[in-house]
């Protein structure tokens, strides 16, 4: 049997801007695109429901522009190790090719299948098809690690841009003899189909929509970026996020994308942005137990609470905080939050709340699209102070100064909380302080139709202030 080369794809769901794919083409042998379902690890962490809907709809999307270059995608489900051994027994493969991921228990199955693979003499290979950078290759002058996003930023630039290594091919090499595999749909990715089903109505995963939607940010939202990104009642971001966590699009891509137009603020904060998501997964690999364990040790010993009733009232948008509830009920309606919202809500939760952040993290990391295990960590790491570059002990949201900053019509709420359609732009974010006439005049019955607030503000501000500085004693 003629030689060929397996092609392992992971979260690097694209034809171009692939380096595995790119040196696959140079081998000039017969191309194996396969897909692992694994979940098989102990130490691994399973996708969460929202994350499982898209890899889906990205693998009908990538199996579908292989079919256009004459390949096609071969699905497996099971442990890598095995899946990879058993296909190499059957097609006497000499190449196997895959891009890195970097959560701690991927990168040691990783190492443990290139030492196995090696071992047989098994060219195995694996590349940077995620980031700008690795974690590695951006440090101090002197060699360190940097865990200060401003340094690393400035350090990540200075190297400057990389460009994309290859665009889409317009033909592969395929075998004369496929061998077996199953389909998407036997991977029961979407088990429980009554929610995700609704997000049909807001995303199209897939490369060619990533590019389609850059192409339209670039063209109406990047040079205003750095003022309406924080609105969340317009559409001022790329949200380019769940395209990117699957890589169905590159950093690269998008960044080289704006490199020819002229600098503004508005670009120079987006790439700020990207720069942001390399920086998490920076602190992932030098921190690799992130989803659960503080960066900052002390926040071992902080006294969260644990009310049960707060957690539900939170994930339900029940809080009766109408910033907050809007965000958490675009989170469940759409499987996407605004990143202003999800600093508000995140804050709530951690300092109006004093739960743990790891309960927060946890919920966006079943509900979020594009629930990524560097970015989603670190944002919710910084955001409760616990992070390697967090945000001070004392930064403590205002849910209402928040809302009337950042939705000041109120739009983004009344999207989202119907029932507060009718209540004047004065009480929009703080209803229970309209009186009893214009709530009924509103068809509103605080405590009933809309809930009261869960806590007071002013009461948990000096709550969380006073836990928060026992850690500084």
């Amino acid at each position: 049997m003629k030689q060929q080369t397996i092609l392992w794809f992971r979260f690097d769901l694209r034809l171009s801007d692939n380096p595995a794919l790119k040196k696959a083409i140079d081998l000039n042998l017969p191309v194996l695109p396969i897909f692992i379902y694994d979940e098989e690890d102990a130490q691994s962490r399973s996708l969460g429901s929202a994350s499982k809907w898209w890899l889906h709809k990205s693998l009908e999307n990538l199996s579908s522009e292989l079919e256009l270059v004459g390949s096609k995608l071969l699905i497996f489900r099971g442990k890598a190790e095995e899946v990879l051994q058993k296909l190499i027994d059957d097609t006497k493969a000499t190449n196997v090719l895959w891009n890195r991921r970097y959560e701690p228990w991927a990168v040691k199955r990783d190492r443990l299948i290139k030492e196995k693979l090696s071992a047989q003499s098994i060219n195995a290979m694996s590349f940077n098809g995620s980031l700008l950078y690795e974690p590695w290759e951006i440090k101090s002058k002197i060699g360190n690690p940097l865990k200060v996003f401003t340094p690393y930023k400035r350090a990540l630039l200075s190297k400057g841009i990389p460009e994309p290594v290859n665009s889409k091919p317009s033909k592969l090499l395929s075998p004369t003899k496929w061998p077996v595999s199953q389909s998407i749909d036997k991977l029961k990715l979407i088990e429980n189909k009554s929610w995700p089903i609704k997000f049909h109505n807001y995303w199209e995963p897939g490369s060619n929509k990533a590019k389609e939607k850059l192409e339209i940010f670039i063209s109406d939202a990047l040079h205003d970026y750095n003022i309406n990104r924080d609105i969340p009642s317009i559409e001022g971001t790329s949200k380019l996020s769940p395209h990117l966590r699957f890589g169905e699009i590159s950093p690269k891509e998008v960044l080289n994308s704006i490199n020819h137009i002229e600098e503004n603020d508005g670009i120079n904060v987006y790439k700020s942005e990207i720069i942001w998501r390399e920086f998490s997964h920076n602190l992932l690999w030098y921190f690799p137990n992130i989803h659960n364990t503080p960066i900052k040790n002390e926040f071992e010993k902080f006294e969260w609470d644990n009310n049960e009733a707060n957690l539900i009232a939170w994930k339900k948008g029940l809080t009766g905080y109408p910033i907050v509830d809007a965000g958490m009920r675009e989170l469940w309606a759409t499987g996407w939050m605004h990143n202003r919202v999800r600093m508000i809500v995140a804050s709530f939760l951690t300092k109006h709340l004093l739960l743990p952040w790891q309960l927060g993290e946890k919920w966006f990391w079943d509900t979020l699209l594009d629930a990524d295990p560097a970015s989603n960590t670190s944002g919710w790491q910084w955001v409760s102070g616990c992070g390697a570059d967090a945000a001070p002990y004392f930064r403590i949201f205002n849910p209402i100064i928040q809302g009337e900053k950042f939705d000041p019509d109120g739009n983004y709420i009344k999207k989202f909380i119907p029932e507060l359609n009718k209540l004047p732009k004065k009480f929009i974010h703080e209803p229970w302080k309209a009186d009893s006439a214009i709530l009924k005049n509103s068809d509103i019955k605080l405590g009933d139709t809309y809930p009261n607030p869960i806590v007071d503000h002013k009461f948990a501000r000096e709550r969380a202030l006073n836990k928060y500085a026992e850690l500084r004693k």
